[in-house]
């Protein structure tokens, strides 16, 4: 636990970068519980009880990338004491430190160890949830475990419901050791009820699965990375030499690493989703069967090198620690993720002039505004019809093509916030194609600035465009949504 905490603290602010998911927690748990509520009916549902607890400890402890980022770091070493208590209690205790003590190297669970997002406090409730079912085989078969455990499974379905496929992984668990009658009806009954709890968030996210809309269908070569880590799971099963019936690390580990990632994989053929975010909580397995090799290893050379024996654990950390020293150093910095909203926000401050006009492309990047809105306290939205709070959405309701374009004519020094050539796509959506044809036909660039996969430019009038007379246009939130002047 330790070992995982010192590695979630080590480089948590990312040299005080935040990109464009961690940006949405962010903007989300500053808003007030009424206004959480109202995005939740259009955007974002399934995350919902993860942005009410961050708007919790945002109100407890303030906004910034400590309180952003260590609840995921404090879930993971709640995870990987997990991982070593199963292995322990199964096994040894070379299993358990080992298969604890390599979660958190496992370079996706380094990536979102320090992510502000839900899925490593989604990996803490799958490591609890199968804690609680080993101690029940292991004669803790009491009411207050399974009422322990069906909580624990809501709480992981209620922060993403996709985590309910824990359910058939425990199951396939209870299947490969032949478990009781008693102990199928108080599985049945906790699962339900888990169940249950869930299924109106899951059917009223349905109606917002346009939001995951840009997830790629699945492809051959996506599967080459779940199909290494079933091998290396495969091979630490072996090593523990399962037999049916028999409780052990296989029968628990295989079927969380397994059936997860299969089972997201069959999701993706009706309806691509499969990211290996969504099922973070199945390395919980691969951890406990990497443990299990190391164990196996350490037990082999226990007889004929029992001083050595001891120092294979170390040694086997160390290694490993170096060779993946590289990724953990990049995974630590601003370029390990798309974008980084607050530098640019630190440009935009820079380069901004009073009576400035600011438009955004598209207008999802209107998140470094909502995240620093003191960068942009002297500068006009004038595309802005209604804000994010308003309007319960995450970017706001722009106004129309031709009133946006009747807003920028107004201007005399417009900044452009849009993302940096390597990470932009094509300008599809009207008002979008409207603001670039403004600016290349009325503007002239005279400043350009790039940082973190961000870019902010600033246009300026041509001096042979006059400036167009459009009355009640002249710029503001208020203008472009009422049509009255100011």
């Amino acid at each position: 636990m330790m070992w995982t905490l010192g590695l979630g603290l080590w480089g948590l602010s990312r040299q005080d970068s935040v990109w464009r998911d961690e940006a949405a927690t962010w903007q989300v748990a500053e808003r007030s519980t009424a206004e959480i509520c109202h995005l939740l009916t259009n955007v974002d549902v399934v995350h919902g009880c993860y942005y009410l607890l961050m708007h919790g400890l945002f109100a407890c402890f303030g906004a910034g990338t400590t309180t952003l980022r260590l609840p995921s770091v404090l879930a993971m070493a709640v995870a990987a004491a997990c991982v070593a208590a199963i292995g322990h209690r199964l096994a040894d205790r070379w299993v358990g430190l080992a298969g604890g003590m390599a979660l958190g190297l496992l370079p996706a669970v380094q990536f979102y160890l320090q992510e502000g997002r839900p899925y490593a406090l989604v990996a803490a409730g799958a490591g609890i949830s199968t804690w609680l079912l080993v101690r029940v085989f292991h004669g803790r078969d009491r009411p207050v475990y399974w009422a322990a455990y069906g909580g624990t499974v809501l709480i992981c379905g209620l922060l993403n419901w996709l985590s309910l496929m824990i359910l058939p992984a425990h199951l396939a668990t209870l299947v490969w050791t032949r478990a009781g009658r008693g102990v199928w009806i108080r599985w049945a009954a906790a699962s339900a009820a888990a169940v249950a709890g869930v299924l109106p968030l899951a059917l009223f996210s349905r109606g917002q699965s346009e939001q995951v809309s840009w997830i790629p269908p699945l492809t051959w070569h996506m599967v080459i990375g779940p199909a290494i880590l079933l091998l290396i799971g495969g091979a630490g099963a072996l090593l523990d030499r399962p037999r049916a019936g028999r409780l052990s690390v296989a029968a628990v580990a295989l079927p969380l690493l397994a059936v997860p990632q299969l089972g997201l994989m069959g999701v993706s053929l009706i309806q691509p989703l499969f990211l290996d975010r969504y099922i973070l909580f199945s390395l919980l397995g691969l951890a406990l069967l990497i443990g299990t090799i190391v164990g196996s290893v350490a037990r082999a050379a226990g007889p004929g090198f029992p001083r050595a024996s001891m120092w294979i654990l170390p040694a086997v950390i160390a290694v490993a620690m170096a060779a993946l020293l590289p990724q953990s150093l990049a995974k630590r910095s601003p370029a390990s993720r798309v974008d980084d909203v607050l530098a640019i926000a630190s440009e935009v401050r820079r380069l901004e002039k009073p009576g400035s006009a600011v438009v955004f492309i598209p207008a999802a990047r209107r998140d470094t505004e909502s995240v620093s809105p003191r960068a942009f306290a002297d500068l006009r939205d004038i595309a802005l019809a209604e804000s994010p709070e308003e309007s319960g959405t995450l970017k706001g309701v722009e106004a129309n093509p031709s009133r946006i374009r009747a807003a920028m004519l107004t201007q005399q020094r417009i900044l452009l916030v849009t993302d940096a050539p390597g990470v932009a796509k094509p300008a599809t959506a009207a008002r979008d194609r409207t603001k670039i044809s403004v600016l290349r036909k009325y503007f002239t660039a005279v400043a350009d600035e790039q940082v973190r996969g961000r870019r902010v430019t600033v246009y300026e009038r041509l001096a042979s465009v006059p400036r167009a007379a459009a009355p009640g246009l002249t710029g503001g939130r208020r203008d472009i949504r009422t049509g009255q002047g100011t």
